[in-house]
């Protein structure tokens, strides 16, 4: 079996086309190198794997503006987060 790494440009390409494992996987490599940039346009693009990556990230800064955005953009468990750190918040009646 021939070992087959696709380039960037080769993945785009079939993102593009829709092809959901590239989107994916450009997904992957973006969250590899801390491509928040990137993610949140693959976000845009309807890919949860970045919405995924981009709300992991949220969650552990405690950044509730942004958990906000990526839910506005179409990645509802982004909003699960947002609500459990709200209902966890100090001072909480």
């Amino acid at each position: 079996m021939t070992n087959f790494a696709a380039d960037r440009s080769t993945l785009r390409a079939l993102a593009d086309e829709g092809n959901e494992k590239a989107l994916n996987r450009l997904a992957d490599l973006s969250d590899e190198r801390g491509d928040l940039e990137e993610l949140t346009e693959l976000l845009d693009e309807g890919c949860d794997r970045a919405g995924f990556f981009l709300t992991r990230r949220a969650v552990a800064a405690g950044d509730l503006l942004a958990l906000q955005r990526i839910r506005d953009a179409g990645y509802d468990q982004a909003g699960d987060e947002l609500d459990r750190l709200l209902e966890e918040s100090p001072g909480r009646q």
